[in-house]
């Protein structure tokens, strides 16, 4: 009789170590390497391939034979949601959205299968979190109603895979695939290769049924979905719903999409009833804005396709500590040691014996090096208690030696922000003005410091 194996498998990165180790060789985190057993060497071993139903291979064909169809999308019925996915749900796509634990991941997906089952679609909700029962409580309390949408509560992918065939069902929502084990592989659910092994059974199900596949994912300490990085690999699409628990916005980012463009933003209020589209999220971004004060200084990011206004805010202050601090909300630590030595060695300003606190209102993140004039100007306003003019916005990148440099997308991003009532754009002289939004060129960062001593 074969012996079976093991091997050592890392739960946030799925590198495979011959020997238990504390540390992953691969990501560096701690304890999170764990026993894998292997199915014996005798006899063929299985995998997601039985689970799936038998199919002729396809035959080889040039390209240009390929008949070029429109690409057909499903609606949600969320307009936000239909956005981040770029324009619809593809049949056949198999998706991933993670977050952190009452995010509002089970929650949006709930509406989204309400609204598919008014548009006519059959929708299963599969949990091996919830029972039917605390499905049904939470739908009481959303507006859609969800009466229509079929739920089973069962982790057995086997089974959950049959049931969507029973019913002849177009999407199919898996809440959450960390519960979910197939028979195809030993180990306890959520292991990495039950993961694995089970996203890869359910790719094959989407792309032979045309069953859309919505699958949740829990994330780890660090803000990454949890199990192997194959699991992302797998899917078409990846989206990441973010922010604060404390706060009642919700962004839903997608990092990830075979079908549209990356990095779309989407935004969401919390309520009593559920989550609600969020249509203009500058507007929802500048609305507690307060004129005349310092330290305050507004940009336009461009989120995928869309751009948003969003405020930074800075405050510099005599440090009561030896070492003085640098808090960044919102934005790379790192940037912004960057912006205080630009400041400091090119323009004269002195924040070494000054506390520094920088923070983005509304829970979104600078990722894109076009906000440094915006960072670099509240943070001058708060040094000199000099409020930035209420109508005007800051874009340009900063480099090492103080040049401001221009942004890319810079119409759409002055359209926006001539929609909202601004009527100046300090940034780099290449830029252009947009109809209503006259450009003040900046070359350099001390012209910026020059601007408020005027």
């Amino acid at each position: 009789m074969a012996r079976a194996k093991s091997v050592y498998l890392c739960a946030e990165c799925g590198h495979e170590h011959p020997k238990w180790v504390g540390r992953c060789e691969a990501c560096a985190a701690w304890n999170a390497v764990a026993e894998e057993r292997l199915p014996a060497t005798a006899g063929p071993r299985r995998s997601a391939k039985d689970g799936a139903p038998a199919r002729r291979p396809d035959r080889v064909k040039a390209l240009g034979d390929v008949a070029g169809e429109k690409l057909h999308r499903w609606s949600l019925g969320i307009p936000e949601l239909d956005f981040v996915f770029g324009g619809g749900l593809v049949p056949g796509s198999m998706s991933l959205i993670g977050g952190e634990p009452g995010i509002g991941k089970s929650t949006l997906l709930l509406q989204a299968s309400a609204r598919m089952v008014e548009s006519g679609r059959r929708v299963l909700y599969a949990s091996g979190e919830e029972s039917a029962e605390q499905i049904r409580l939470r739908s009481d309390r959303m507006v859609e109603d969800a009466s229509g949408v079929l739920v089973l509560g069962e982790t057995h992918l086997e089974s959950v895979l049959a049931a969507t065939r029973e019913v002849r069902a177009d999407l199919l929502i898996l809440d959450s695939i960390q519960t979910a084990f197939s028979d195809s592989l030993e180990g306890a659910p959520g292991s990495v290769g039950q993961v694995r092994e089970s996203a890869a059974l359910l790719m094959r199900f989407a792309k032979e049924t045309g069953v859309a596949v919505m699958v949740v994912g829990h994330v780890t300490k660090g803000g990454m979905l949890a199990g192997p990085k194959t699991l992302e690999h797998i899917v078409d699409t990846v989206l990441y719903f973010e922010g604060e628990p404390s706060l009642n916005y919700r962004l839903l980012r997608a990092t990830k999409n075979r079908f549209g463009s990356v990095d779309e933003l989407g935004v969401f209020s919390m309520t009593e009833r559920g989550l609600l589209g969020v249509p203009n999220p500058s507007a929802v971004f500048l609305a507690s804005r307060s004129a005349g004060t310092s330290g305050s200084a507004v940009t336009a990011l461009m989120e995928g396709t869309r751009p948003v206004l969003v405020e930074v805010q800075a405050l510099a202050a005599p440090s009561g500590y030896g070492t003085p601090q640098r808090v960044a909300t919102g934005l790379d630590p790192k940037r912004l040691a960057v912006l205080l030595a630009v400041l400091e060695r090119r323009a004269g300003q002195r924040f070494a014996n000054l506390d520094v606190f920088v923070q983005v209102t509304g829970g979104v993140r600078l990722n894109e090096p076009g906000a440094d004039l915006a960072v670099a100007a509240a943070l001058v306003s708060s040094l000199t208690n000099c409020p930035t003019p209420a109508d005007a916005l800051f874009l340009g990148e900063v480099g090492l030696g103080g040049e401001v440099r221009p942004v890319g997308g810079v119409d759409r991003r002055l359209a926006e922000a001539g929609r909202l009532g601004f009527l100046r754009a300090f940034g780099s002289g290449r830029h252009v003005s947009v109809s209503g939004v006259r450009t003040i060129p900046l070359d350099h960062v001390e012209e910026l410091v020059r601007a408020f001593a005027a």
